[in-house]
């Protein structure tokens, strides 16, 4: 696609939102451009599905605009580009939508507390994956023996990968500062306060304080407490001295309450998801699999999946791997099976084309343009594609397959899963592949059912 065509994409998906005084906000993540409107009503869905180019929308909090990897970011560059040039933003009216936000129809709070988290991640989710791949390449390596753990490519190698894990708190804290309406700048200290190594020689109530206690559920804690501390004592100092007053006062608080509060009820909370995923998946075993691999569509669906981020690299913290995230990455590769079946199946060149399209970033562990582009409009081909997943899933679960890293799924996950486990996540992606196929191609499809293909 040119220039000129990601121009135009990004001049239709406008028009059909509102326009540009019906833009509040924008953003994107690796598939999608999201946009909030001023006024939902003036959402035209059915034109921006007709779009050539957009695979799927999904309205939420945002619309969510679905063009596919690397395609995302030249559209949202052009969106950019036009907002600005018609006037840009009204952050008045931005401000004023923030307040208006908690009254969205059908969002029960957890939901809107998963799309608040994810917010806070998904901008993080490049450096996440570059992060996890070059982590997950050098440890093969090293497993390989081709280069020795003390050599100098192999800790250059692992301090450019394993860099940002340590300091991961302060980033997610400038994004949670952001989120609840901080400043960023507060918000890093949040993360700073709970990673800090000098804080091992302070003890209180008889214990030596832990760098790190609490974890990123610690870190969201403090800095959405303190931007909501900052907000509050910002009511009450004069402009002349806010820049003195409110961040000092806001530091102190904050500080004092995440070393005596939010550090030991965030490592509660912490070790509570770990052991309770650990139980489910100990307890529950091949049918926990199934179930958890099974139902992650869904969520992709609705955009929440990117709020269990942190669940993923709490279960790094905790235990040194994520046992989770190469079981819910068969949900990418039951679409990809039920596509194959599709393909083989349908006479349609429309869908055929569409399915060829979107194959590559599925197999590379993409699998919205699959979901949005081909089996959710179909209806039976997304069900099916999930009990693909499920069988996958199940595979997984069955032999305790795990990651040191967290990044995309897909045949890319390999380079993150444990090197002597490798070929077990390569079996259990086939699995799901052959399933997601035969679930389709037996139960799932049947040509009239693509006549918007025509």
């Amino acid at each position: 696609m040119a220039g000129k065509d990601y121009q135009k994409l990004a001049q239709q998906v406008l028009e059909h939102v509102g326009g540009v005084g019906n833009v509040a906000e924008y953003a994107h993540c690796m598939t999608r451009l999201r946009i909030k409107p001023k006024d939902e009503s003036m959402v035209d869905q059915a034109a921006l599905r007709k779009i050539e180019g957009v695979m799927g929308v999904v309205q939420e909090d945002t619309v969510q605009v679905i063009v596919g990897p690397g395609v995302v970011n030249d559209v949202y560059h052009q969106f950019d580009q036009i907002v600005k040039a018609g006037g840009g933003v009204d952050l008045k009216a931005r401000a004023t939508d923030k307040k208006a936000e908690i009254s969205k129809k059908n969002a029960t709070p957890f939901k809107l507390l998963l799309r608040r988290i994810a917010s806070i991640f998904i901008p993080l989710i490049p450096v996440l994956v570059a992060s996890g791949l070059i982590t997950g390449i050098t440890k093969a390596l090293i497993q390989a023996e081709v280069l020795s753990d003390k050599s100098t490519p192999a800790m250059l190698l692992t301090v450019i990968g394993s860099g940002l894990f340590g300091y991961l708190g302060i980033l997610v804290g400038m994004n949670a500062a952001k989120e609840f309406g901080g400043s960023p700048a507060l918000g890093a200290m949040a993360g700073i306060l709970i990673i800090n190594p000098a804080i091992v020689d302070i003890k209180l109530f008889g214990e030596n304080l832990l760098p790190g206690r609490g974890g990123l559920i610690g870190v969201l804690m403090a800095a959405i407490f303190m931007a909501i501390v900052e907000k509050r004592v910002r009511r009450f100092v004069p402009s002349v001295i806010d820049i003195i007053v409110t961040p000092t006062i806001t530091l102190l608080v904050t500080g004092i309450v995440t070393y005596v509060v939010f550090m030991p009820v965030g490592g509660f909370i912490s070790e509570g998801i770990t052991k309770g995923l650990l139980a489910i998946l100990d307890t529950g075993g091949v049918g926990a699999g199934f179930v958890l691999g099974a139902t992650f569509l869904p969520l992709v669906v609705t955009g929440l999946h990117q709020g269990l981020t942190p669940v993923h690299l709490e279960l790094i913290n905790s235990i040194g791997n994520d046992p989770l995230l190469p079981i819910l990455a068969m949900g990418g590769a039951g679409q990809v099976g039920a596509a194959f079946a599709i393909y083989m199946k349908t006479k349609k060149k429309k869908l055929k084309r569409a399915i060829f399209g979107s194959l590559p970033s599925g197999v590379l562990g993409i699998g919205e343009p699959l979901i949005f582009g081909v089996t959710l409009p179909l209806g039976r081909p997304f069900l099916t594609a999930c009990l693909g997943a499920g069988v996958g899933g199940a595979f997984q679960a069955y032999y305790h397959v795990a990651t040191s890293a967290v990044g995309v799924s897909g045949i890319p996950l390999a380079f993150i899963v444990i090197p002597t486990q490798v070929l077990l996540y390569i079996a259990g992606l086939v699995i799901a592949y052959f399933a997601g196929f035969a679930f389709t191609y037996f139960f799932g499809f049947k040509d009239e059912m693509a006549s918007e293909f025509d």
